[in-house]
C-alpha cells in the first residue's frame, strides 16, 4: 500500500480539548493555516469537574464564545458559599475584569463550542485520528506527525510546528523526548459525579480537616458533587467500602455531612469518576518544530479548579508567540522560548499555591491560602482583559 501523501499545514494541533481547541481558534483567528487532530470525537466527555475560574471565563468573554456557553443552557453562577468549622459564608460574584458570573459547563459541550469557534476561524478539524509519531528532518526537528485514522488508514501531516495538546499522557510530549523539569508530588486525588436534586443557589465549598468538597451546578438542572482529599485518603475510603461509590459516600458524609444530607432524596445521574495521585508537574515546553500547552505542559492538583483556566491563558499565549515566530520564520524559537517564559510567569504564585493547598493544612490556614488564591486569580483576570484579543477582528460575535 503506498504511503499517504502528507498534508501540509503551518500548525498542527494535537488535541482538541480546552488548551488545543483554543490555540487552533486563536491561531486561525490571526490568519494561520491550522489542523487540529484528536482520536476522540465531539462532542463526548472528559475526566473534569469542569468549573471556570474568573481567568477562564474572562478569556471565553474576549473571544466571543461566552454568551453561546451560557445559551447551551449553562447556569450563570452568582453566589459562591465557602462552609468552614466557624460557619457558612456567602458572597455575590463581583463584577470584574468584564465578567459579573462564573460558569461550570459540561465538558462535551464546551469543548464542541471552542472547537466549532476554531473551525469556523479556518481551522480544519480531522477527528477520530490517533496520533502515533512524530515526523521528523534529517536534522531532528519535527516536522509533522504520523497517525492512523478510525479505519486504520495512514494519516500523514506535516507542519511547521505540532503542539501537544494531548493531556497528561501526551503521545507528543512522549515522541518529542519532553522531560518532566518540575515535579512536585502526587498526593492530592479528587473524585466527583453528577446529581439531580435539590437545587443549588450557586458554587458551594465545604472545608473540613483533611478535604475540600463542593458543588458545581451545570447543565441539566444537575450539579457536580466533588471531593478532593489525600491519594493516602482516597484509596483507604475505597478499600473500606468496597467499592469508589461507596468510599465517595463516606468521604462526603464524614467531610461534609451538611450537603451529604441534602443530596439524601437527589438522584445521582453518572458513575463516580476521579483520579488518585493527582501529580503537579511541569515539562519541558519547546523543543525543534513542537510545543506543548495544557496538561500536556503543566498538570496541577484538582483542587484549585484552574485546570480549564490554565489552559486558555496559555493558549493564548502560546497562539500568539507562533503567530510572531511564523511570520518570522528564524524566529520561531526565539518566540517559543518567550512563550515557555512567559507560561512559566504567569502560573508560578497560582502553582505555589495549589501544591500548598494539596498538602490540606488546618482549615484556618487552609482558608488563608484561599484568600490568596482568589487574589491572585483575580490579578490575573485583570491582566488578561487588559491584553489586545487575538484575532479581534474575527470574533465569533460582535
Amino acid at each position: 500500500m503506498a504511503a499517504p501523501r502528507p498534508q501540509e499545514h503551518e500548525i498542527a494541533v494535537v488535541g482538541s480539548r480546552a488548551a488545543g481547541a483554543a490555540t487552533a481558534l486563536l491561531a486561525a483567528r490571526k490568519g494561520h493555516d491550522v489542523v487540529v487532530v484528536d482520536r476522540a470525537l465531539l462532542p463526548s466527555d472528559t475526566l473534569s469537574t469542569h468549573a471556570i475560574a474568573r481567568t477562564g471565563v474572562v478569556q471565553l468573554h474576549r473571544w466571543g464564545l461566552l454568551d453561546e456557553v451560557v445559551a447551551s443552557g449553562a447556569p450563570p453562577i452568582h453566589q459562591v458559599t465557602f462552609t468552614t468549622p466557624e460557619g457558612t459564608m456567602s458572597r455575590t460574584v463581583k463584577a470584574s475584569a468584564g465578567v459579573d458570573f462564573l460558569v461550570a459547563p459540561r465538558r462535551y459541550v464546551l469543548d464542541t463550542i471552542v472547537a466549532e469557534a476554531a473551525a469556523e476561524a479556518g481551522a480544519t478539524l480531522r477527528l477520530g485520528v490517533t496520533v502515533t509519531d512524530l515526523r521528523r528532518d534529517l536534522s531532528g526537528r519535527v516536522t509533522g506527525l504520523s497517525g492512523r485514522g478510525q479505519d486504520g488508514e495512514p494519516v500523514e501531516i506535516e507542519a511547521s510546528v505540532v503542539v501537544g495538546a494531548d493531556g497528561l499522557g501526551s503521545r507528543v510530549a512522549r515522541s518529542a523526548g519532553a522531560p518532566v523539569v518540575e515535579n512536585r508530588g502526587a498526593n492530592g486525588a479528587a473524585w466527583y459525579a453528577y446529581h439531580r436534586g435539590p437545587a443549588w443557589s450557586g458554587i458551594e465549598f465545604f472545608v473540613t480537616e483533611g478535604a475540600l468538597a463542593g458543588v458545581f451546578p451545570t447543565h441539566g438542572d444537575e450539579a457536580c458533587i466533588w471531593i478532593c482529599i489525600p491519594a493516602t485518603s482516597a484509596r483507604a475510603a475505597s478499600r473500606s467500602a468496597g467499592t469508589l461509590a461507596g468510599g465517595f459516600d463516606r468521604l462526603l458524609a464524614r467531610h461534609a455531612p451538611a450537603m451529604a444530607e441534602r443530596l439524601a432524596g437527589s438522584e445521582r445521574t453518572s458513575p463516580v469518576r476521579g483520579m488518585v495521585g493527582l501529580p503537579n508537574q511541569v515539562r519541558q515546553a519547546w523543543g525543534p518544530g513542537w510545543a506543548l500547552v495544557g496538561d500536556a505542559l503543566y498538570h496541577r492538583d484538582a483542587i484549585t479548579g484552574h485546570g480549564i483556566s490554565d489552559a486558555y491563558r496559555d493558549a493564548e499565549l502560546l497562539a500568539c508567540a507562533l503567530d510572531d515566530g511564523l511570520r518570522h520564520p528564524r524566529g520561531l524559537d526565539r518566540a517559543l522560548d518567550r512563550y515557555r517564559r512567559e507560561a512559566e510567569a504567569a502560573r508560578r504564585e497560582i502553582f505555589d499555591l495549589t501544591c500548598a493547598l494539596a498538602e490540606f493544612p488546618p482549615p484556618g490556614q487552609f482558608i488563608e491560602l484561599q484568600r490568596q488564591l482568589s487574589a491572585a486569580i483575580e490579578t490575573e483576570a485583570t491582566a488578561l482583559a487588559a491584553r489586545p484579543v487575538p484575532g479581534r477582528d474575527r470574533l465569533a460575535v460582535a
